[in-house]
């Protein structure tokens, strides 16, 4: 490890660099910003073909025969798969490409750790899952809904301790020029996040690749495309249409909505309960009166709910007609009986209860 070539470490700093300043951008459709892109991806790939030609690692090694410092260029193929992905076109197959060829740079970036022994048993097992479904791979692999849950926990958890430990170590350097042993534990640990994040990526890459595969083919070159909808070619041809229009479109028209042949005149709507569920969005939370006072009141009179007399007009008693003899008999006889009345029961008399 000691015959590295130092253009070997220049380009791989002039790479972090580039790597750096591309995730500090706001824009990433712009072409300056693809135009970097692939130039990083270009010093990434040629980082990774110096370090194949000087067999950086090697089969025969383990992990306590790399050094410090060169444990950083075992992310080369991690960084190469989070580049190609950023990479835009509007082809979808175009955008299936990328991610096939970022989830080999993601295989190679595994197996890379797995040969040094650097997966833990939960990852390793996981890259053993990955191998044998890669389609429909999971960081979860189960039906069961609470141990996915429990998994993606742990996984999360695992995660956030690392990210933690990271930031510490990255907060001290001075940690890592007294001992180098920090700095190999921060390579190590950075590696290990770096895992996390490759399973995570595994399993959205696994789910957009079969929502590409659902999509239809693309049209040969030259072929016209078909329209957005069937019902296009024929419209505008005889004036009619066979769009149902809303409730404003319809207010245009006015006349009979078939002819005598049974032809459509206008646009209508067959059920008007969308638009009526419609209208009754914006509105008040409170009911609504449905009619004035005066026409309130009228209903209550025709209805017998209200009593007419009362006031001052109640106190003036009509002059009685002497000539008409039934009405002064009918009250003649009213008086008599209340007389009678009074004169069988006496004022006090059903007081039974306070008598003397």
């Amino acid at each position: 490890m000691a015959n590295e070539p130092q253009s070997l470490r220049c380009l791989f700093l002039r790479a972090e660099k580039a790597r750096e300043d591309l995730s500090a951008a706001y824009e990433t459709n712009t072409p300056a910003y693809q135009e970097n892109l692939s130039a990083t991806i270009a010093t990434y790939e040629e980082c990774l073909k110096i370090s194949a030609q000087v067999s950086l690692f090697s089969p025969n090694e383990t992990l306590e025969d790399i050094s410090s410092s060169d444990l950083q260029y075992m992310a080369i193929n991690y960084h190469l798969a989070e580049l190609v992905q950023k990479i835009r076109n509007p082809d979808v197959s175009f955008r299936k490409q990328n991610l096939i060829r970022a989830r080999g740079h993601y295989e190679r970036f595994l197996k890379l750790l797995d040969a040094y022994d650097v997966l833990g048993k939960a990852d390793a097992k996981l890259l053993e899952a990955y191998a044998e479904d890669k389609d429909n791979f999971s960081t979860a692999n189960t039906r069961d809904a609470a141990a996915r849950r429990d998994a993606k926990i742990s996984r999360f958890r695992e995660e956030k301790e690392m990210k933690r430990k990271l930031e510490y170590l990255r907060q001290n350097p001075k940690l890592a020029e007294q001992d180098e042993h920090v700095v190999r534990e921060l390579h190590l640990t950075n590696l290990a996040f770096m895992v996390h994040q490759t399973f995570a990526s595994l399993e959205s890459m696994a789910q957009e690749l079969h929502i590409i595969s659902l999509a239809p083919p693309a049209p040969p070159p030259g072929q016209a495309q078909q329209a957005p909808d069937a019902r296009q070619d024929g419209r505008d041809k005889d004036g009619y249409s066979e769009r149902l229009d809303g409730q404003y479109a319809g207010l245009r028209y006015s006349g009979p909505i078939l002819s005598s042949d049974g032809k459509p005149m206008r646009p209508f709507t067959l059920l008007d309960s969308r638009q009526t569920l419609k209208k009754e969005v914006f509105r008040p939370d409170h009911s609504l009166p449905t009619m004035t006072i005066d026409e309130y009141l009228e209903e209550e009179k025709r209805r017998g709910g209200m009593i007419e007399g009362g006031g001052p007009q109640s106190e003036i008693r009509p002059e009685p007609n002497e000539d008409d003899l039934d009405a002064a008999d009918e009250e003649t006889m009213k008086q008599r009986a209340w007389d009678e009345y009074v004169e069988a029961n006496p004022k006090g008399s059903g007081n039974t209860l306070n008598r003397g």
